[in-house]
């Protein structure tokens, strides 16, 4: 039976939108295939948000050391809140003292599709393989490109947070050479080619 909770109440709980830019959800998907984005977030703590489109959200995880482009690298992934499609787009400065306060830019962006292997998966299953603890899919961005993996390794039980990798796997679109994630201060966006000081900046002065 399906359930009638609002998948974006957590999302919209956390936050005050008289206050921030955030989107607040309702907006329609964005093509026919799933996208993709992966934002840095200059908060408490700099890290990468890493967020699929599934089932009409934004599935997340918080990755703090980012999404890797060297093959076998284990990178932890922490989930938080499902978040509306518009915010794929969403750049800007979350207010200091509101939830996440800090400054948000799109690092990568793009589409993907489910692989069951290394083929595409059945429509409507990929929400199902998360569900059970493991999906793997291509990337099609502007940055990250090729087959990935999500894990969990943690359930979140007996109050321990729960807990995935993201891994990227060996083919065509790995490299072994140079840096394996940029340098969240120098990356610049995917939308706007600014850094995340120069979005701070642009906002300061425009009296955001």
């Amino acid at each position: 039976m399906a359930s009638d909770r609002d998948p974006l109440e957590r999302y919209r709980d956390k936050r005050r939108f008289d206050t921030t830019a955030e989107p607040s959800g309702g907006g329609e998907r964005p093509g026919a295939e799933p996208s993709f984005v992966v934002q840095i977030h200059d908060a408490s703590r700099t890290h990468f948000d890493f967020r699929l489109e599934v089932d009409g959200v934004l599935k997340s995880w918080a990755v703090p050391k980012g999404p890797s482009v060297h093959p076998g690298d284990k990178r932890l992934a922490v989930p938080t809140e499902d978040h509306p499609l518009e915010y794929r787009e969403y750049e800007g400065v979350i207010p200091s003292g509101e939830y996440g306060g800090g400054t948000v830019i799109v690092w990568d962006q793009g589409t993907y599709r489910p692989l069951a292997g290394h083929r595409p998966g059945p429509a409507g299953s990929f929400g199902e393989a998360l569900a059970h603890g493991h999906a793997s899919f291509w990337l099609d961005g502007t940055k990250l490109r090729g087959g990935y993996a999500l894990t969990r390794i943690r359930n979140g039980e007996d109050g321990d947070e729960e807990a995935w990798l993201l891994v990227k796997e060996k083919d065509s679109a790995a490299r072994t050479g140079g840096p394996a994630t940029p340098d969240p201060h120098r990356a610049r966006s995917a939308r706007s080619g600014r850094t995340l000081h120069q979005v701070a900046e642009d906002e300061a002065a425009s009296g955001g």
